[in-house]
């Protein structure tokens, strides 16, 4: 992986660059980089509050499969169903509050401004971050879980 740019953006990844080989897939933030490796692990560089530093989370980031980021958090996926969020927690990186129900996930998806969205294999829909960014689906819950 080659970066440029911003240093403080994440255009300057020498600090991992000696961990950024076999990767799969990039996912960005509006400041910071995530990137998921061939062994499912997962290297962060830029900025530390959108998301570059994940040391907070390290030993949860194996088996990694999917990672999706709002404009200052990513949310990951691991082989297992499971879900973990890190990053701004203003933009969706404290997922605390739901972490019991971010098993069996299948997919997230992410809002531009800082909110989360995972579905889960029983259709069901769990969400975090922002509610003004729909973070708080809690007045169409009974909607969703009937589609």
């Amino acid at each position: 992986v080659v970066t440029w740019g911003q240093p403080n953006c994440g255009g300057d990844s020498t600090w991992v660059q000696d961990q950024l080989r076999n990767v799969l897939h990039i996912q960005a933030t509006a400041d910071a980089f995530a990137a998921i490796k061939e062994d499912g692990s997962v290297v962060t560089w830029g900025n530390s509050q959108c998301g570059g530093d994940s040391s907070s989370v390290r030993d949860q980031l194996r088996g990694v499969q999917q990672i999706q980021a709002t404009g200052g958090a990513f949310a990951a996926i691991r082989a297992d169903g499971s879900a973990i969020s890190w990053g701004d927690p203003s933009c969706g990186g404290d997922s605390l509050a739901v972490q019991d129900q971010l098993r069996n996930v299948l997919h997230i998806q992410a809002t531009s401004d800082g909110a989360f969205a995972a579905i889960k294999e029983d259709g069901s829909v769990v969400t975090w971050g922002q509610p003004y960014c729909g973070g708080d689906i809690t007045g169409v819950q009974d909607q969703i879980a009937s589609l």
